[in-house]
């Protein structure tokens, strides 16, 4: 059975991961904006799409973080025997 802290640093590290990935994604997602600025019609629509997927992805990544500290709360409760 884990301890308490290897949970603790397990769930720290899956956050970072989560919040490292949704960071790159939004400096790849600012490097293509950047390219494609020039052209009129690519531009607009470009925008558009790193929009969209730009609020999805924070979605996805703040449903993910909380899910991880709803396990890591059930972990504390089963380790620390708290009911």
């Amino acid at each position: 059975m884990p301890s308490y802290r290897e949970v603790q640093s397990a769930v720290r590290v899956e956050k970072f991961r989560i919040w490292f990935a949704w960071f790159s994604g939004g400096f790849i997602m600012l490097g293509i904006a950047l390219a494609t600025q020039h052209i009129h019609i690519v531009s607009v629509i470009t925008q558009v799409l790193l929009i969209v997927l730009g609020i999805l992805s924070t979605i996805a990544a703040v449903r993910m973080a909380n899910a991880l500290n709803r396990k890591a709360e059930a972990a504390r409760k089963e380790i620390l025997g708290d009911l």
